[in-house]
């Protein structure tokens, strides 16, 4: 009987098991419909928006500049031989970026770019190829101004980098990476001088926390307007990338530069043709100056810009310590009407000038103040 029972219990569990897995499945739902219930289901609901928001003025000033600047930009790609270890031969290649400047195909870039390079390429932003040439390089300025031959050219327009405000937005627009068409924004973080690894220094370079990176050199920094206002061309950085710390050459001093470049092939370096001393309070006191700052006069150069301006150098003759100087000349200090305290404020006039330009110079000849118009020289010629 208990052995009955057992039978009896097992076969109403085998039957419950048939029930629940098989028979029902299929009669009543169906194996396939159980699994088009659960992965297909005949109508998705989703939730969308309304409808597509409009753009707020801020991203359409973006999409703005983008779209006005980016025919502009072009991806440099230099190409050079080195030497390996065994003395062979190989090629380098290198990229950076640049923007067209005229319809005539010159391309604004650093130099740094391009230096060394046996060959250099072009693509426009339809991925159109083109050769080009080095028309002119000012390593002093890391600027550089090539050419190519191609139609419907669209030149960037140059801004003005004067009165440059920390914290105006900017755009950066290049290559970096080699990642064509990338704009990046920010703000200008500061305007300072900094000294490249090749040594030249930018005189009031754009400092902006607009993400640069490799590929990016020699493109672009424009203004909230989309006017370029200057050339990336560094960053700070102990891993060779982006953190925050970008800087820009203003645009004024490529314009300043432009003309020599595209006509000579190089820049005509302007010059006073003065030897002069930094005049601080204590020594302006000392020798009886009528102003406590400025760059004394101590020797002009016979023939030179000064001389011919009839600018004056020392006659008496004194020691700065053990260094023997001659006193009695004048005293610069303003050029243009902006005020000249050392050799610095002189070095960033000259370098928003080129030989021939005019500029008006502000000095103190004994008691005297006054104006004298002098025609820059060539540095070259002039010690």
């Amino acid at each position: 009987m208990r052995l009955m029972r057992t039978a009896i219990f097992a076969l109403v569990m085998a039957g419950a098991f048939f029930y629940f897995t098989t028979w029902r499945s299929n009669g009543r739902f169906g194996t396939s419909d159980a699994v088009n219930w659960l992965t297909q289901p005949t109508h998705v609901e989703i939730t969308e928006a309304a409808g597509s928001e409009s753009l707020d003025s801020e991203e359409q000033n973006n999409i703005s500049v983008y779209r006005k600047n980016i025919p502009s930009v072009v991806n440099v790609t230099s190409r050079a031989m080195t030497l390996d270890f065994f003395y062979g031969l190989v090629p380098q290649e290198g990229q950076g970026s640049g923007f067209v400047i005229d319809k005539e195909g010159h391309i604004l870039t650093n130099y740094h770019v391009i230096a060394d390079a046996s060959q250099i390429e072009v693509t426009l932003h339809n991925r159109k190829k083109y050769k080009a040439t080095i028309v002119g390089s000012d390593p002093a300025h890391d600027l550089s101004v090539i050419q190519i031959k191609a139609p419907d050219l669209v030149p960037a327009v140059l801004g003005d980098s004067r009165n440059l405000q920390v914290g105006q937005k900017v755009y950066a627009i290049g290559n970096p990476f080699g990642l064509a068409g990338t704009m990046t924004r920010g703000i200008v973080s500061s305007i300072r001088p900094v000294r490249e690894p090749n040594g030249a220094t930018i005189d009031e370079a754009i400092q902006t926390d607009a993400a640069i990176n490799p590929g990016n050199s020699g493109g672009p920094l424009m203004n909230w307007h989309g006017e370029v206002i200057g050339i990336n061309t560094m960053i700070l950085s102990s891993v060779g990338q982006n953190s925050g710390v970008g800087f820009a050459i203003p645009i004024n001093t490529a314009k300043a530069v432009l003309n020599d470049l595209m006509t000579l092939g190089r820049v005509r370096r302007p010059a006073l043709g003065v030897s002069t001393i930094p005049i601080s309070p204590e020594l302006a006191e000392e020798i009886g100056l009528s102003a406590d700052y400025g760059l004394l006069i101590v020797q002009v150069t016979p023939g030179g810009s000064a001389d011919q301006a009839g600018l004056r150098g020392g006659t008496e003759r004194a020691y700065l310590g053990n260094t023997p100087i001659m006193l009695g000349g004048d005293l610069i200090v303003g050029i243009d009407g902006q005020k000249v305290e050392d050799e610095d404020d002189l070095g960033q006039v000259m370098n928003n000038h080129r030989a021939g330009d005019t500029v008006r110079i502000t000095i103190y000849r004994g008691k005297r103040k006054m104006d004298v118009n002098v025609a820059l020289g060539e540095a070259r010629e002039q010690v």
